[in-house]
């Protein structure tokens, strides 16, 4: 039992030694290994490592031999490498729907994937500064309800809240729980949205999931319809602007050639150019006009126009002017 028992300790030490010194591209030659077994009091020769590092290679782990002179041995802990790693956390550091504390543990979690000379590097990142984070954790709780609900076919419960101008959070809907049928979890804006059917208006609205409270699986079977069964490719034919819903239409802009790359961004590299000079192009675009439409197009100082519909030009006047008549 006590050879056992060194034989687990070897192991073990072995795995957490390849784990934590070694990566895809530089590794610990056989002397270097049993240098560290003997500083730790620990008998190793050389044959019966080699015998352990096929033990873990047969248990699942990418042991790798490095074409080096002597050979090196390391651990491949995951298919990513450095600069996805880097990537991920950057993305993480950057994320404001991600709250404080999940943002901590997700780089936490993300830098066991590499080695201490790796993270060493992973802790130089610049940090994204003025960033604004998500204070409600219950958006992971809610997004697993709603994948639940989908699963089982079944309608969604919870309670909305809105934020007053004292920036406390206030119950919508009279304080009554909504009971909706879940459509799709939409991520948009750095925001997680539920795209769900509202059975009293017949209608499919979004909710910030992150504003949802006490979200519960509800009894009720989900509402079946054609409204439903045709989001997935007629809500997505148009472009939505901050989750606003708007009456869809194909719409004419036309973009001054410095703004080209805005549009592009927004648009996509295949939206079409039905027209184009050295000083503009007319593009033809499907969005679902609303107010965050227009305030999109207000944004870009008139570089970016409406040429048709006319009716649309004419509300978008109407817009501006009750803007103005504002101040």
């Amino acid at each position: 039992m006590a050879n056992t028992g060194n034989q687990k300790l070897k192991l073990l030490t072995l795995m957490r030694m390849l784990q934590e010194e070694t990566d895809a591209t530089r590794g610990l030659t056989m002397p270097q290994i049993i240098e560290r077994f003997e500083a730790m009091g620990i008998p190793a020769e050389r044959k019966a490592l080699y015998r352990d590092l096929e033990a873990l290679t047969d248990a699942g782990f990418q042991i790798k031999k490095l074409s080096t002179r002597p050979v090196q041995y390391a651990l491949v802990k995951s298919e990513l490498g450095i600069d996805d790693i880097m990537m991920l956390v950057d993305v993480v550091q950057a994320s404001p729907f991600l709250t404080e504390r999940k943002s901590i543990q997700l780089v936490r979690s993300l830098k066991k994937l590499v080695s201490e000379r790796e993270r060493k590097k992973l802790d130089k990142r610049v940090h994204v500064q003025g960033r604004i984070h998500n204070q409600n954790e219950s958006i992971f709780h809610n997004v697993d309800k709603i994948h639940e609900a989908l699963l089982a076919k079944r309608k969604i419960e919870f309670l909305y809240f809105s934020y007053d101008t004292k920036k406390k959070p206030q119950p919508r809907h009279g304080g009554k729980r909504y009971v909706v049928t879940p459509v799709k979890v939409v991520f948009a804006n750095n925001n997680y949205y539920l795209a769900a059917y509202d059975d009293a208006d017949e209608l499919i609205k979004t909710y910030r999931v992150d504003r949802m409270k006490i979200a519960m699986i509800s009894n009720q079977k989900a509402t079946r319809c054609a409204a439903i069964a045709n989001y997935g490719t007629d809500a997505f034919a148009y472009q939505r602007f901050g989750m606003f819903h708007g009456a869809p239409q194909c719409v004419t802009l036309r973009v001054s050639a410095d703004l080209m790359d805005t549009v592009i961004d927004r648009f996509g590299c295949d939206v079409e150019v039905v027209e184009s000079t050295e000083s503009y192009a007319d593009i033809l675009v499907n969005v679902e006009v609303s107010s965050q439409f227009f305030g999109w197009l207000a944004g870009l100082d008139g570089k970016v126009a409406i040429r048709t519909p006319k009716k649309l030009k004419e509300e978008y006047r109407t817009w501006l002017k009750s803007l103005v008549d504002q101040v």
